[in-house]
């Protein structure tokens, strides 16, 4: 019997589950299609391994215990901690990074994933964390 992936990372197991469906995604696919095939894929991915996610969900902003109009929209929320975004582009540019970021801090969610199915040859992915938001 295999024994499950053990992590001593933040959400790490969760996150090892996105990245494997992920793979499984991109190995079928390849690369070079659009953002939105890789994410309905990946959504039905998900489904079939018993990943909870949300798709699209709209996250509230909040500014002195208030919410602004202005929500976030990330491609997914996974196991409600884990924001992924998408993207389907030759290389990851700084502005990839830096837009992840500004979702983990205006909902307060500890971990992301940045997964681009565009590169040639493999998957590429990155992992963000921000502890403070740990529970």
């Amino acid at each position: 019997m295999r024994k499950p992936y053990a992590s001593k990372q933040p959400l790490g197991e969760e996150g090892y589950r996105v990245v494997g469906a992920a793979m499984e995604v991109y190995n079928d696919l390849g690369f070079g299609l659009s953002e939105e095939v890789y994410q309905e894929a990946l959504e039905r991915e998900m489904a079939d391994q018993s990943i909870p996610f949300d798709a699209q969900r709209r996250l509230s902003v909040i500014y002195k215990g208030k919410p602004l109009q202005k929500v976030f929209v990330p491609d997914l929320l996974v196991f409600d901690q884990i924001i992924v975004e998408l993207k389907a582009v030759k290389e990851l540019l700084p502005e990839h990074d830096a837009q992840l970021m500004n979702y983990l801090r205006v909902t307060k969610k500890p971990v992301g994933y940045l997964i681009n199915f565009g590169k040639p040859g493999a998957l590429d992915w990155k992992r963000f964390l921000l502890s403070e938001y740990l529970h």
